[in-house]
C-alpha cells in the first residue's frame, strides 16, 4: 500500500511539474495562472482542515487570516514604493517588497490576532464558536473598509509582485513553481504535525475532550496552539493570493470566502491533508465549469455538495484513497 501511495503521489507531483511545459507548448498559458490559484487555495484549505478536520473547531471566520496575510503584503509593498514609514512612526521601516520578510510579518500579525481572538473564541464550543469566529472576521472586514489610506472598500493595488532570491515572480511560470513549492512544504509540514504527539492530542480532543483532560492534557492550550498555527498558515496563503492577483480588498475577510474554504475541505474530506488539496482543486474547477453556463453557478454546486455529503461521508478523498493512496 505504501509503495502504491508513493507512486501515485509521485505521478501527481510530476503532472504538476510538467503542467507549465505542456501549457506553453499548447499555447494555453491561462492554465498556469489558473492552477497557481488552485495551489494557493489548497494551502488555505489545508490550514483550515488542521482545526476543522483534526480539531473539530469549525471556524466560519478563517478568511480573516487569509485577508490579514494579503493586506500585510499589499501594505508593506505600498509603503516600499510610497517611501513612507508604516504607521508614520519613526521606528518603523519603510516597507518591503521582498517576499521572505513579508511572509514573516504576515505570520507574526496573523499569529498575534489568532492568539488574541482564540483566547476568547476557544472558551466556547459548537455553534457559539462558529458565530464568534464569524463575528471577529466581520470586525476585521469593517476595520479594513474604514482604512481610506489603503483604499477602503475599493481595495489596494500592488505595483508589482514581491520578489524572492532574484526570481522573476512577475513571470506566471516562475510564480507557479514557487506556489507549488510552498504547497509541497505545506503538505509535508501538515502531515508531520498531525502525526506528531501534538497532532495525536489534538485529534483526541476532537474525539473526547473531557477524557483528554482527565488524562492530564491542557486541551485549551493545545487547541489554541493549533488555532494559531492554522491562522499563520492561512496568512502565508493570503500573501501568495495577494501576489497572484496583485490586488487586495476587504472582501478577503468576508464570510463568503470562509464558506468557500469550508466547502473545499468538506468536498475533499474532513481530516485529510490530501483531501483539502483535492477539495480546492474540485471546487475551483467546478466554479470555472459551472460559471461558464450561468452566473448563478453556486446553484449547481449546491446539489453536487449535497450528493457528496450524503454518499461520500469522507469526501472525494474517502472514495479514492483505498484504491489510489492506501490508508492515510
Amino acid at each position: 500500500m505504501l509503495k502504491r501511495k508513493l507512486i501515485t503521489l509521485s505521478i501527481c507531483l510530476m503532472m504538476l511539474l510538467l503542467l507549465p511545459v505542456v501549457a506553453n507548448t499548447l499555447d494555453e498559458t491561462y492554465l498556469i495562472s489558473s492552477m497557481s490559484r488552485v495551489l494557493i487555495f489548497a494551502m488555505a484549505a489545508i490550514s483550515l482542515d488542521l482545526i476543522v478536520g483534526y480539531g473539530a473547531m469549525v471556524s466560519f471566520g478563517h478568511a480573516a487570516f487569509v485577508g490579514l496575510g494579503a493586506y500585510v503584503a499589499a501594505i508593506m509593498s505600498f509603503h516600499y514604493y510610497d517611501d513612507s514609514p508604516l504607521l508614520n512612526l519613526p521606528f518603523m521601516f519603510d516597507g518591503s517588497n521582498q517576499l521572505l520578510p513579508i511572509l514573516v510579518c504576515a505570520v507574526i500579525v496573523a499569529a498575534f490576532v489568532a492568539w488574541l481572538t482564540g483566547m476568547i473564541s476557544l472558551r466556547t464550543h459548537g455553534i457559539h464558536f462558529i458565530m464568534i469566529t464569524l463575528a471577529f472576521a466581520q470586525m476585521l472586514f469593517y476595520l479594513f473598509v474604514s482604512l481610506d489610506n489603503y483604499g477602503g472598500e475599493d481595495g489596494l493595488i500592488m505595483f508589482e509582485r514581491n520578489q524572492i532570491f532574484g526570481l522573476d515572480t512577475a513571470n506566471d511560470t516562475e510564480f507557479y513553481y514557487l506556489s507549488l513549492l510552498l504547497l509541497v512544504l505545506f503538505v509535508i509540514g501538515a502531515r508531520r504535525l498531525v502525526g506528531s504527539r501534538f497532532g495525536r492530542v489534538l485529534q483526541g480532543c476532537k474525539q473526547n475532550e473531557k477524557r483528554m483532560q482527565a488524562l492530564g492534557f491542557n486541551t485549551y492550550r493545545y487547541r489554541l496552539t493549533a488555532y494559531v498555527i492554522s491562522a499563520s498558515a492561512a496568512a502565508i496563503a493570503g500573501v501568495m493570493l495577494a501576489n497572484k492577483t496583485e490586488y487586495v480588498d476587504p472582501g478577503l475577510f468576508s464570510w463568503q470566502l470562509s464558506g468557500e474554504l469550508l466547502v473545499m475541505v468538506i468536498l475533499g474530506g474532513l481530516g485529510s491533508i490530501y483531501g483539502a488539496v483535492i477539495g480546492a482543486f474540485l471546487f475551483l474547477v467546478l466554479e470555472q465549469v459551472f460559471s461558464a453556463y450561468t452566473e448563478h453557478w453556486m446553484a449547481l454546486l449546491g446539489p453536487f455538495l449535497i450528493l457528496v455529503v450524503i454518499f461520500a461521508r469522507q469526501g472525494v478523498y474517502g472514495l479514492v484513497k483505498d484504491r489510489l493512496f492506501g490508508h492515510d
